[in-house]
């Protein structure tokens, strides 16, 4: 991609031409929308929040919070442009979607969904997801897409039967763009083991998944249900008048524009930094938080903590998945900014949240003796179903809102570091971590404290609060120069060249308090065990 230069210079020219890449991404709690120029310059943005809900104990959005959120979405970036720039765009040189990976969206031969969408956020495959990593010698997370078709066999739900097409929450939005039934790679190894020589599904096991279920539903054929798989660069369909007029109802936005694969937003936080090369890695933090390594080699062993994924572009990535991260950070937020509120101080929450996290470094290495889990949902590295959020201290711990506060940003890292270990005992090596999400907008705080949690550096860039949408932008944009440049060379010398980064190293006195912290978290979690029992399940 060839950047032109009066373009480059001239945005209002850049989006009346179409000169552009739009990407989108669906994450947990926001719907946001990233314009980008040819050289990745961010023009415009626009977003939509939106929650999941908990219906008969199952974590899920409806397909109408989908449209609605994406329409608001767009319809909020074009305002953006036309507010920055003077100009609305009517079309944009290439498209990508992007949402939360795994889960589960069923469809019938008709298209209808058979069963509400079943989120990474739900853990009640374990029956499964033990099965099938014993039968293929191959982790397989309890969020996986075959995890929950599996569980659905197992239980013997009526759908099943009438199942034509399994997907994720981004190759549904995708096919409802451009009809087609594709998935990135990336995506699609949260769906089903990849095969890193052919960087498609493999082969051998969907003939042993088809082999052990063939008993309860014969002739099911897995790899007839899955989207087809396609890499970083490759077209995955143009988008059809009935697609444009899903994303803008009021008819502008012109069909016939090519779209990248739909991925993950584990790829799109690799991408977003630069994080796609062999010892690099990324961590995301969110709903959920995950680390992302770029392996050098395959694994000597199958541990539950890690997934195996690729990158955009089908290179093997380890990745430590956690399913709760900075949710209880903002809900905490929240309670001390309406306390500010009632004394007469309101302050918007970016500056509750940002000065909550400059206290934290205040605080005593090990967080004085306190104690906190995040856990809203379940957490399988931790072996736990269920979880109930926590703050557990002694007689003799410290209680000052710096050790509160530095133990809750500890909590949020405490799972992710137990599987970091698992990577360290595999010898994978890591050069640097770049960390992503609006938990680093606070310059020098989380980035800090995580550096200490992993034992490895950790960089922000620029574009870090950016995140996935532009991420998979930048996805869009790589299909106009696909044929010159491999995924990584393009990043380098297209995309983030000379682009600055904050590195962090671990500071040794983080890292001895941290080492206490985690010790106490692990003896702790009999605790957090307990809290699951006696309280019993609320909606």
């Amino acid at each position: 991609m060839a950047v032109d230069p009066q373009l480059a210079l001239d945005p209002r020219a850049a989006i009346t031409q179409g000169a552009t890449a739009l990407g989108i991404e669906l994450g947990s709690t926001r719907i946001k929308a990233c314009l980008v120029a040819q050289d990745g310059t961010v023009l415009a943005s626009g977003s939509h929040d939106w929650e999941n809900q908990y219906v008969d104990r199952v974590w899920t959005y409806s397909l109408d919070a989908v449209w609605t959120g994406l329409q608001e979405c767009y319809a909020a970036l074009l305002a953006d442009a036309e507010q920055r720039h003077g100009v609305r765009p009517t079309t944009f040189g290439a498209l990508g979607v992007s949402a939360m990976m795994h889960g589960y969206l069923a469809f019938d031969a008709d298209g209808e969904l058979l069963t509400p969408f079943r989120t990474w956020r739900n853990t009640t495959t374990e029956r499964a997801a033990t099965e099938l990593t014993e039968l293929f010698g191959y982790n397989i997370p309890l969020r996986w897409s075959v995890a929950h078709l599996y569980q659905a066999v197992l239980d013997d739900e009526p759908h099943v039967t009438a199942v034509a097409s399994v997907t994720t929450l981004a190759g549904y939005v995708h096919r409802a763009l451009t009809g087609r039934h594709v998935l990135g790679v990336g995506d699609a190894s949260g769906m089903f083991p990849i095969d890193p020589a052919t960087r498609t599904y493999d082969a051998r096991l969907l003939g042993l998944f088809d082999e052990r279920v063939g008993a309860r539903r014969p002739g099911l054929r897995l790899a007839e249900l899955l989207p087809e798989v396609l890499v970083a660069g490759q077209e995955a369909g143009r988008l059809t008048a009935e697609g444009a007029a899903l994303l803008d109802p009021t008819g502008t936005l012109q069909p016939g524009l090519p779209l990248c694969p739909p991925e993950g937003d584990a790829g799109t936080g690799m991408v977003a930094t630069n994080a796609v090369a062999p010892r690099t890695g990324n961590v995301s933090v969110g709903t959920s938080i995950f680390a992302m390594v770029v392996l050098e080699r395959p694994l000597a062993g199958v541990h539950d903590e890690l997934d195996l994924v690729t990158t955009p572009a089908g290179d093997l990535v380890a990745m430590v998945h956690c399913n709760n991260g900075a949710s209880e950070l903002g809900a905490w937020a929240e309670v001390f900014g309406r306390f500010a509120t009632v004394l007469g101080s309101p302050a918007a929450p970016d500056d509750v949240f940002g000065a909550l996290l400059r206290e934290a470094l205040e605080g005593e290495g090990d967080g004085g003796g306190l104690l906190a889990y995040n856990y809203l949902s379940g957490e399988p590295i931790t072996g736990l179903a269920e979880g109930r959020p926590l703050v557990v201290r002694t007689p003799g711990s410290r209680l000052t809102l710096a050790n509160f506060m530095r133990t809750q940003v500890y909590g949020a890292f405490g799972t992710l570091s137990l599987g970091m270990r698992v990577l360290e005992a595999e010898g994978v090596g890591i050069s640097t971590l770049f960390a992503h999400g609006g938990m680093f907008r606070t310059a020098g705080v989380a980035q800090r404290l995580l550096a200490a949690a992993v034992g490895a550096p950790v960089a922000v860039a620029r574009t870090a609060s950016e995140g996935g949408p532009w991420g998979i932008a930048v996805l869009a944009a790589y299909l106009a120069v696909a044929d010159e440049l491999d995924l990584g060379a393009f990043l380098d010398a297209r995309v983030f060249g000379d682009a600055a980064a904050d590195v962090v190293e671990p500071d040794a006195a983080d890292v001895a308090g941290y080492a206490a912290f985690l010790e106490r978290y692990v003896a702790g979690l009999a605790i957090e065990r307990a809290a699951v029992e006696a309280i019993g399940h609320q909606d």
